[in-house]
């Protein structure tokens, strides 16, 4: 990711080093860090922030400042989260890119159902702590009201919660996994996996990163190509563009990768069509 976050630089005609200096700030998923993170920055002062990581480093750059420019990358909506007025003309310090990522929640699940048509409950892994877990948990239930699968929902924050609600779905015995987007999980990724494949579990996760690293499915869009895209707006920033008159940008493409090695592994045939449906399969 911060290959391509260099790479959007570069194609704006920055390279760190040679004409622009970056200073970075991590919190790792320890989202009450961020805003301290955010206001270190503000004071250094920097020219311009690329909050990127989720929802809670935007809203913690924007509360920071409103006169630094801000690039933001998110998973939800800009709008409802208060960062722009609109889409086409943000208005205000801050643009950038959202995607769209935790909106997919319910298309997830009917790849699971499409998966296994059969299947009962499925655990649902998601962070209370993330702005969109409500909404995401919302259209989550509003997708089974017509069917004859039920949801089990567990909540992790932290190390202590998820390794707790990690073992409490074990103990529950699901038929199958959805994690929830949320930048404190993707940070777990390897966890999650090995998880995974320790119980059993079929599991759909929102990046394709988690499928390359042995998970069973993912859908989502291109993570690394819309942190290259945040760094070109930077760049732009840096030459003279204002934020204000800068759209934030939406993906136009949502891949389905499917890794045959850990359906083998679960002992799972996948469907023909969902073979043909996805646009990355790894053998």
């Amino acid at each position: 990711m911060l290959a391509a976050f260099h790479q959007g630089l570069g194609e704006a005609g920055f390279t760190e080093g040679k004409n622009v200096a970056v200073e970075y700030r991590w919190a790792f998923g320890q989202y009450e860090q961020l805003p301290a993170l955010a206001a270190e920055l503000v004071n250094r002062p920097v020219t311009v922030i690329a909050a990127v990581g989720g929802d809670v480093s935007a809203a913690a750059a924007k509360h920071a400042t409103s006169t630094i420019p801000i690039v933001f990358g998110i998973g939800g909506d800009p709008i409802k989260g208060g960062l722009v007025d609109s889409l086409g003309r943000p208005g205000g310090n801050a643009t950038g890119y959202t995607l769209l990522t935790s909106e997919l929640e319910p298309k997830r699940l009917g790849l699971l159902r499409d998966l296994l048509p059969d299947v009962g409950v499925i655990a649902v892994l998601l962070n209370p702590n993330f702005p969109p877990a409500a909404s995401q948990l919302e259209a989550l239930e509003k997708a089974t009201t017509m069917t004859s699968q039920r949801l089990k929902v567990f909540k992790a924050s932290n190390d202590a919660e998820l390794n707790t609600n990690l073992a409490a779905i074990d103990q529950q015995r699901a038929s199958a996994l959805l994690v929830a987007a949320d930048p404190y999980l993707d940070t777990r990724r390897r966890q999650l996996i090995k998880f995974a494949e320790r119980s059993k579990l079929p599991a759909i996760y929102q990046f394709r990163e988690f499928t390359v690293d042995g998970g069973l499915m993912s859908y989502g869009p291109s993570i690394t190509d819309s942190y290259r895209q945040g760094g070109n707006y930077v760049g732009l920033i840096l030459k003279g563009a204002k934020p204000s008159d800068l759209p934030v940008l939406q993906p136009t493409k949502f891949e389905l990768v499917i890794n045959l090695k850990t359906a083998k592994s679960l002992g799972l045939t996948i469907p023909p069509g969902l073979i043909s449906f996805a646009d990355e399969v790894i053998e």
